[in-house]
């Protein structure tokens, strides 16, 4: 038997001494020297106690040993479970108690509060930029080649956490078939190919940065520009020798904010992509005229992988996501029946691509994965006579800002736990650089608590990235007859009516 998912993406680079990843610093790894690391770490792995479906938590640095990290975690058949570097300590402590990891891999930085969180009942080793994190220092010595523990199709690859709107998170079970079957369709429709050179600035604990970079440029022997981050000096310097960059709505916006960002520069490029938020027209509009390129759209989620893509030949049309993938279903209904051309329903989708289900919550997955095996994104769409999908809103108030989701309920729950505070209501409204900007609207309990106050006592409780960007007290929030709390009008109200915000 063999292992899936690691077979197709890197066994066979084992002896390929082309230069699969570019640093920062400059430092060119092979692919052979890769693969070579991912073994040695997969021999720390099973040392530490990690057996075929173990999870693996990572929350560490975008550094070499971190991507190689995965696929020596898919060598030992464990499960691969990146969480986002920002995540607080009180954040973590229920992802690590819900997956029950074997082994914790961390910041090494961060060691003493997951140290504390896993009282004994994981491993932990560490990961520093300097390279003494002790799961690096524990690989250096070991053999570079690992016996590969076999793994089919419907075995567990990874473990990715998306939140819901009752604020409880839920980890989406994803198989080797899953992650292969996406990696496959993609690199064929965008013709992704061993000539490319991709820009990798993306983080790489979520779906786009991990599954649709990376495993289509090891599926397609892709060289990649690995960058510890997004900044615009290293990409524009990068872009005369690359061909693809990947990346959200805000890489977009800052590369057009440069004047440098001209036709000629990107002579050598061949496809800009962009998802995880919804790119503005305006934003694709102005690339085109400054570019010549038109920025290909696609649509995914963390229970789905990539679902649909603006086609790589043919019109990108600004506002739509494109067609269905190869293999992949995509039916627009209402209460689960398709609907004709043109009207509004739930995007729902069926194929190889579609997750398992949510780890220990058999009950959300039968409530969001049908017997027929369509998936009920909680996307609302409309598909053309010829198969074009739009995305026109969210069935639920999930909020997208710089390509992160991020759930109202989890922000309002901590908000309303501030002594003080009567209620809360947790809504996104446009933003031209980061998809949405976060806003709260707050009723008070019969205090002077300031909207300063309130932000103080949130900010220990939630990743930078969730905290709202204005906090607005006001008297009372909209409701319906029903007594359901009226978003859209608290969004078109944003800019006016409110007693004080920051």
């Amino acid at each position: 038997m063999s292992n899936v998912l690691y077979d197709a993406l890197i066994a066979r680079h084992a002896t390929n001494n082309a230069v699969f990843l570019v640093l920062d610093d400059g430092t060119e790894v092979s692919f052979a020297a890769f693969a070579a690391r991912m073994a040695q770490l997969a021999h720390v792995l099973v040392q530490v106690g990690v057996t075929p479906g173990d999870r693996v938590v990572v929350q560490a640095p975008k550094l070499l040993d971190t991507i190689a990290l995965y696929g020596a975690a898919l060598q030992a058949g464990a499960v691969y479970l990146p969480l986002n570097t920002a995540y607080t300590k009180s954040e973590m402590k229920y992802f690590i108690e819900d997956a029950t990891p074997a082994l914790v891999v961390c910041d090494a930085r961060n060691k003493a509060d997951l140290a504390d969180i896993c009282a004994g009942n994981a491993e932990i080793l560490t990961l520093a930029a300097d390279g003494t994190g002790s799961l690096s220092t524990q690989a250096n010595d070991k053999p570079c080649l690992f016996k590969t523990v076999p793994r089919g199709p419907d075995d567990l690859a990874a473990l990715l956490y998306t939140s819901g709107t009752t604020g409880r998170s839920k980890g989406a079970m994803l198989s080797h078939k899953n992650l292969l079957s996406n990696a496959q369709s993609l690199s064929a429709i965008w013709q992704i190919t061993d000539t490319d050179r991709l820009i990798h600035a993306l983080p790489i604990f979520h779906t786009h940065g991990l599954f649709v970079a990376m495993n289509t440029s090891l599926l397609s022997g892709t060289q990649v520009r690995f960058m510890a981050a997004f900044d615009v000096e290293a990409i524009v310097a990068e872009i005369p020798a690359s061909t693809m960059l990947m990346g959200v709505p805000t890489f977009y916006t800052r590369l057009l904010d440069d004047t440098r960002l001209t036709k000629d520069l990107v002579a050598s490029m061949r496809l800009f992509v962009s998802g995880s938020a919804p790119l503005l027209a305006e934003t694709h509009t102005a690339f085109e005229a400054r570019t010549r390129h038109r920025i290909l759209e696609r649509y995914g989620m963390t229970e789905t992988n990539m679902i649909t893509s603006n086609p790589f030949e043919g019109e990108r049309l600004a506002g739509t996501v494109g067609y269905a993938l190869p293999g992949t279903e995509v039916e627009i209904t209402d209460n689960g029946k398709p609907v004709v051309a043109g009207e509004i329903g739930m995007i729902e989708v069926r194929g190889d691509n579609v997750f398992q289900g949510y780890w220990n919550m058999p009950e959300k997955t039968a409530e969001e994965l049908r017997e027929t095996g369509f998936f009920i994104t909680g996307d609302l769409g409309i598909k053309s006579k010829d198969g074009r999908v739009s995305i026109v809103g969210r069935e639920k108030d999930l909020i997208i800002s710089g390509g992160y989701n991020i759930y109202p309920k989890e922000i309002e729950d901590v908000i309303n736990d501030v002594k003080g505070v009567l209620e809360s209501a947790v809504f996104g409204v446009p933003h031209a650089d980061y998809g949405e900007s976060v806003l709260a609207a707050i009723v008070l309990d019969n205090t002077n608590l300031s909207a300063i106050d309130i932000a103080t006592s949130v900010e220990p409780h939630l990743a930078r990235f969730k905290h709202p960007r204005r906090y607005i007290i006001t008297d009372a929030l909209p409701r319906n007859t029903m007594g359901k709390v009226q978003k859209n009008v608290l969004r078109a109200n944003a800019s006016t009516g409110f007693v004080s915000s920051i």
